[in-house]
């Protein structure tokens, strides 16, 4: 049901082409998946998503526990039916969520005790039996196991801690799964230190995972300490596994990424800035709103190819997101993600014929120069 080939590693870089089979169909790595938390995609539909071209998109564990249920979407015969969308699906476990609701979880070797956010009121645990359990009734292609995330900056002893909690999760997620076909994948912790990122590794490959997850990053470090622990990491995980980066990032981010070695990547930055106005391009960031745009017939990015960029205007644009259009919050979302998901086409393209680190230097320079 999943299986994962590694077919070409580049010149001058760590990073590599990759093949991830799945019942649901393939996937070709690098690759970026959009987020869809809900069991959506926010303000796009799968028929958009098959248009831009994503493989594999990401659901969230944690908030379809709590709204509709793991049990009533298993009635429907899981994620892809429930949401009418027939290619790969990953779920992360939730624990990043939990890490965010701060003041209204408790953490213990037994699990992750919180107060629903939806009420206010009612109590949920969530144990690593219970995060497979949920996960397996999803349906998910690739599902996660149960991790502590911990905040920036930490303690080494905290961090320690926290990571031997994550390790023993990790042990009690694999024995819990189901020959269920579906892949699950551990999760690198550790903190800001090297060390105990490299521990993490090679534990969890002691432990044995269909695929490895570097989670805990993009937590407000600085991006040098992000790409020192991917450095970290990224050595002690084996090449025949794929490698996944968590909730990272832009796509200066994914350049980095790659180029060290990462397959893998999510984050919520191309959709939650598509509904803010704030476009990606190919020179840089482009913010909608401004008054220059007023009478601007050019399209967002001269360079993009998708339904917006060959349908509409600038200053069309500029109009909808003034007037609180919700078509504004749609085309905008069509764009960042076709940026994203072309992004990773070209990298794959240029990892092919030798030449990533030559179309890195070239894409961060026009950046650096350009960008608006």
């Amino acid at each position: 049901m999943f299986t994962f080939s590694l077919t070409k590693t580049g010149t001058g870089t760590a990073g590599r082409l990759c093949r991830i089979a799945t019942s649901h169909g393939p996937v070709s790595t690098p690759v970026f998946m959009p987020v869809g938390t809900q069991a959506t995609v926010k303000t796009l539909s799968p028929a958009d998503l098959e248009d831009i071209g994503a493989e594999i998109i990401l659901a969230n564990t944690y908030h379809l526990f709590l709204r509709p249920g793991h049990g009533l979407i298993r009635e429907f015969g899981g994620l892809h039916r429930f949401m009418g969308w027939d290619r790969p699906v990953l779920t992360d476990s939730g624990g990043f969520q939990v890490f965010s609701l701060a003041e209204l979880r408790k953490v213990t070797d037994e699990g992750v005790t919180f107060q629903s956010p939806l009420d206010g009121g009612a109590k949920h645990v969530i144990t690593p039996e219970l995060a497979v359990e949920i996960q397996e009734a999803l349906g998910a292609d690739i599902i996660m196991a149960f991790d502590e995330c911990i905040p920036y900056p930490a303690t080494k002893d905290y961090a320690r801690e926290s990571m031997d909690r994550t390790h023993r999760w990790a042990a009690r997620c694999r024995q819990a799964k189901k020959d269920t076909g579906q892949a699950l994948f551990g999760i690198v912790q550790g903190g800001m230190y090297t060390d105990l990122r490299e521990r993490s590794a090679g534990t969890l490959v002691d432990i044995g995972f269909d695929g490895y997850a570097i989670g805990g990053l993009s937590v407000g470090e600085t991006k040098p300490l992000m790409y020192e622990m991917i450095e970290a990491t990224v050595p002690h995980l084996p090449a025949d596994r794929p490698r996944y980066l968590m909730g990272v990032g832009t796509p200066e981010d994914l350049m980095e990424g790659v180029d060290r070695g990462i397959d893998m990547f999510d984050c919520v930055m191309p959709t939650r800035n598509a509904r803010n106005g704030t476009f990606f391009t190919s020179f840089g960031k482009l913010v909608i709103r401004n008054s220059r745009y007023e009478r601007d017939r050019d399209p967002i990015d001269p360079a993009c190819r998708c339904y917006t960029c060959r349908t509409f205007s600038r200053a069309y644009l500029r109009h909808l997101f003034n007037a609180g259009e919700v078509l504004a919050l749609r085309l905008g979302t069509i764009h960042n993600l076709s940026f994203y998901v072309g992004l990773m086409r070209d990298i794959r393209l240029s990892i092919a014929e030798d030449r990533f680190p030559e179309f890195k230097r070239a894409f961060l320079a026009k950046r650096e120069a350009t960008e608006t």
